[in-house]
């Protein structure tokens, strides 16, 4: 079975909304990571599925959830999570430019 590894962005990405979770809708933060952790999965064993942006980055791809899309790159034991932003984030700001 493949793996997933989350990076230092993605773990504080991950922070900042379940602090924002806990203040606002406890329930809904669970669910939240409990999708998370199952699409982490999913992505593991078919890292394919994820649709690629070459606009961000040539090898990164990302899948939505809720309101949110987790960014990932795929490796050779399964796939890192890169980021997991809001989808009305400035996306290009955040990778910014990566080709230089």
């Amino acid at each position: 079975m493949s793996q997933y590894i989350i990076s230092l962005p993605a773990s504080r990405d991950l922070r900042d909304i379940s602090e924002y979770f806990a203040q606002e809708n406890v329930e809904a933060g669970e669910r939240l990571l409990r999708e998370f952790n199952h699409k982490c999965k999913q992505l593991a064993n078919f890292p394919s599925i994820g649709r690629k942006d070459e606009n961000l980055r040539p090898d990164l791809r990302g899948i939505p959830l809720g309101g949110y899309i987790i960014f990932y790159q795929i490796t050779d034991d399964g796939i890192e999570i890169v980021r997991v932003v809001s989808g009305r984030r400035d996306l290009k700001s955040i990778f910014g430019n990566q080709e230089e």
